[in-house]
């Protein structure tokens, strides 16, 4: 008997390394509450995370088996379970965070130590973090050339699902050896607590109910909105998915972020989709699902920068001579938080963020703008408040995208591209239709009076629409002042 251990893969099909246990013999799966872990998640990812444990136990259950959750110190529990349920190896599919992989050597270490086998997968991203590189053998700091190597390089398919005879019977389970009940490990291990198929409530875990709703959890779920996805809406994805009013998104990001459908699985499906676009009647349908096959590989090329350069979480990743004086206005910050800048679409994403746990990409790019070049604000501010409120959190997506947007980070751009956020609302909500679902103050307004707010006389608003804010900052005057900040940081004379 084999235990693998569950991580950021919470599903039974397209799973690289339950199926190769199960190749071997009866799998009994475990998923481990990490102390270490809890301590980096929030509110609303908790409760994602027990639903997606909840959808993935019932799976398993539909299979005969059932799945161990326990709490504690990986390192710990694991030996510790296997030693209890006298398996012969633990098997898992790796993960690439810093974070990860030091609690990855201290459970192969663990293991070693009790006599224990343990094996390790790929299975997370289609090509591994370090196997598409430079001509000289160098991690991609630039994403074009690494979308190049990344679309042509060709993909592992998905792999099968477990049958009811790979797994062990539940029976087995409730009969097990493995302690049921908290028992203290050692001095620094602290307790491990293991039961079949009870899943803690997040107070328990010392969290709190989100007021966001977090969505749906679990593989059908992802199923269901990956092919009503394909089925229609990408083959306009080009042209429609910068438009956030026109819903023509995957949303499949949090699905892929708790691993509850595979990424084989989501790619196959996008060449079945590529094949069908050639009897579409949209323009370039074939070019919209490669954009979004793209944005696959956006992932993957965030995942190799974390991998390669884990210091990225707290430090800049490209570093200017002077270092960057950020403003960093608490009063300022904490408008943006709340989405009352008087900058319609930035506060109608800050209010959809705190609504949902989601945010529409493009927006997210204009909020990170905003943030970083129009409050002057460093970008640490936005990514921990994006870590605590997304449902899809992904650190090397997050960071990524707030360094692009600070300009610090891998974008070949320099730092003078600064969005307008009253163009971009204009030009990509054109009818103010994304502004009103979350803006309630600005519904009913006409939309030219909402793209044009920061040019309107406090009377003019005051008669508009009374209950909404003034705009904090004048974006001419700190998009000048944020030309010179990144100046002094460069070295240069702010005045030339």
């Amino acid at each position: 008997m084999e235990l693998f251990w569950h991580r950021r893969d919470l599903r039974v099909a397209d799973n690289v390394g339950l199926a190769a246990a199960t190749d071997r013999g009866p799998v009994t799966p475990i998923f481990v509450l990490d102390p270490d872990v809890l301590a980096h998640a929030s509110d609303v990812r908790v409760r994602r995370l027990l639903d997606g444990l909840a959808a993935i136990r019932d799976a398993y259950r539909d299979h005969g088996s059932d799945l161990l959750v326990a709490h504690g110190d990986p390192a710990a529990v694991l030996p510790t379970v296997a030693d209890g349920l006298d398996a012969e190896r633990v098997v898992w599919n790796r993960d690439y965070s810093g974070l990860a992989r030091e609690r990855d050597a201290a459970v192969r270490r663990a293991l070693a130590e009790a006599g224990i086998a343990r094996e390790a997968h790929h299975d997370r991203v289609l090509h591994t973090p370090d196997s598409i590189r430079t001509n000289a053998g160098d991690p991609y700091s630039v994403y074009s050339y690494y979308w190049k190597k990344w679309r042509d390089r060709e993909k592992d398919p998905p792999v099968g699902t477990p049958d009811e005879g790979d797994l062990v019977d539940s029976s087995v389970l409730a009969d097990s050896a493995i302690p049921l009940e908290s028992t203290e490990s050692d001095e620094t291990a602290g307790p491990i607590d293991v039961a079949v198929g009870d899943l803690p409530s997040p107070d328990s875990l010392g969290f709190a109910e989100p007021d966001a709703a977090v969505g749906p959890a679990g593989t059908e779920a992802a199923r269901e909105r990956l092919d009503g996805f394909l089925g229609d809406d990408v083959f306009g994805y080009e042209a429609d998915r910068d438009y956030p009013a026109r819903r023509a998104t995957s949303r499949l990001s949090t699905f892929l972020k708790y691993g509850e459908i595979g990424i084989r699985e989501v790619y196959a499906a996008t060449e079945e989709a590529m094949a069908a676009a050639a009897d579409r009647a949209e323009d370039d349908a074939e070019g919209s699902v490669e954009e979004f096959q793209a944005q696959l590989a956006w992932g993957e090329f965030y995942t190799q920068v974390l991998f390669h350069n884990p210091e990225v979480v707290t430090e800049n990743y490209k570093e200017y001579e002077e270092g960057i004086d950020w403003r960093d206005d608490p009063e300022e910050i904490e408008a943006w938080k709340r989405g009352e800048t008087g900058y319609p679409i930035v506060d109608a994403g800050m209010r959809q963020l705190r609504e949902e746990a989601y945010v529409h990409n493009r927006v997210r790019m204009i909020v990170a703008s905003f943030l970083t070049k129009d409050l002057l604000a460093d970008w640490r501010h936005g990514y921990d408040h994006f870590r605590e409120k997304l449902a899809d959190h992904e650190t090397g997506n997050d960071n990524g995208g707030w360094q692009w947007a600070a300009s610090t980070g891998t974008d070949a751009q320099p730092y003078f591209r600064i969005f307008n956020p009253m163009t971009q609302g204009e030009r990509y909500d054109p009818d103010a239709e994304y502004v009103a679902e979350y803006v309630p103050e600005l519904r009913g307004v006409e939309p030219e009076v909402v793209h044009g707010w920061h040019e309107l006389s406090p009377t003019q608003r005051a008669n508009a629409a009374p209950d909404y804010p003034d705009p904090i900052v004048d974006h001419s005057t700190r998009r000048e002042q944020a030309l010179a900040m990144y100046k002094r940081a460069r070295g240069e004379d702010p005045d030339e």
